[in-house]
């Protein structure tokens, strides 16, 4: 809690609905992984709405921000780079953080500790701290959101130009490109799902913030924070139709050496069906010339050797072998 911009050492959390009647005073609560109990008590208080209530504490959760007529509810994703062991492409996981936003107070919930919530707190000292009040601590919130989004992208950005060297390279194991491709894929996908409804999250606090008066100049802030938005989900479309141009290439490199294989293996059918030929005629149970003297072993051996040398010349110059 601040009061008059100070940090306040005597919070207790049982009082924070008689902190939030203060005039002078900024609350920001952090609930990690609370249990529904707790926070319906703490709705209760604050007079929250239940449905709100239920959200935050629920598996899993769309983003997005619903106004009520006495605070602002939202759901947003923050994004951490994950480095598996052995696999030089890293793995994107989901940090879920929900917030009921007040007149003078920010209330946080998260499930996992994984986030780190200092992170908030600097960036909205950065900016005036309890000067612009919560509409700050909020900017504060989503501006390390939508940051990590734009590292998770820039990560998938750097696997796909490696995706795309490996792409052409004939030694590259093709079980691992594809296992990589579908991995990117996925990652795309679960990251496009959190990032595109941020626009819609941005603005609405903006434009719908209660006491918008008394921080008007954080709308270039707020501006400059949608602009990132559209930033990455623009990028997030981008890499979207990249990794669809990789998969549809790689089908039609597979399609091109299996030709290849099926042109060649055709064209060492076509020479070795030359002795086969020639030697079936010459074990014919009959008589035929050069039958049962050295001639016709000769003749048939260098029939058999020119015609597949004539056939092997022609096809080298065909590019079939």
């Amino acid at each position: 809690m601040w009061r008059a911009g100070k940090l306040q050492a005597d919070f207790e959390f049982d009082k924070i609905s008689d902190y939030l009647a203060e005039d002078d005073a900024l609350v920001w609560a952090d609930l990690c992984d609370p249990d529904y109990d707790t926070l319906s008590d703490l709705a209760h208080k604050l007079h929250l709405n239940s449905w709100a209530v239920e959200d935050a504490v629920a598996a899993a959760e769309r983003v997005k921000t619903t106004a009520y007529p006495t605070h602002t509810f939202l759901t947003v994703y923050a994004v951490d780079i994950v480095a598996q062991s052995g696999d030089p492409q890293p793995m994107l996981a989901m940090r879920r953080i929900s917030a009921f936003v007040l007149a003078q107070g920010l209330i946080t919930v998260r499930l996992t500790s994984d986030f780190d919530i200092s992170e908030v707190t600097r960036r909205w000292q950065a900016i005036g701290g309890q000067q612009y009040g919560v509409a700050a601590l909020v900017h504060g919130l989503l501006d390390v959101v939508v940051d990590s989004h734009f590292a998770a992208v820039e990560a998938l950005d750097d696997c796909i130009e490696a995706i795309e060297d490996d792409l052409f390279d004939n030694n590259s194991p093709r079980g691992s490109f594809q296992r990589r491709t579908f991995s990117l894929r996925r990652d795309l996908v679960n990251l496009r799902r959190i990032a595109l409804p941020m626009r819609e999250v941005v603005n609405s606090l903006q434009h719908h913030r209660l006491h918008a008066e008394a921080a008007r100049e954080l709308d270039p802030l707020y501006a400059d924070l949608y602009d990132h938005v559209l930033r990455v989900s623009e990028w997030t479309e981008s890499l979207r139709d990249m990794i669809a141009t990789i998969f549809e290439t790689n089908v039609s490199l597979q399609d091109a050496r299996l030709n290849a294989v099926m042109k060649k293996l055709t064209g060492w059918a076509a020479i070795i069906a030359v002795p086969t030929a020639i030697t079936g005629f010459y074990g014919q149970n009959v008589p035929y010339p050069g039958f049962g003297n050295i001639a016709g072993f000769v003749t048939s051996t260098s029939v058999i050797a020119i015609l597949m040398a004539v056939l092997y010349v022609m096809f080298r110059r065909r590019d079939w072998l």
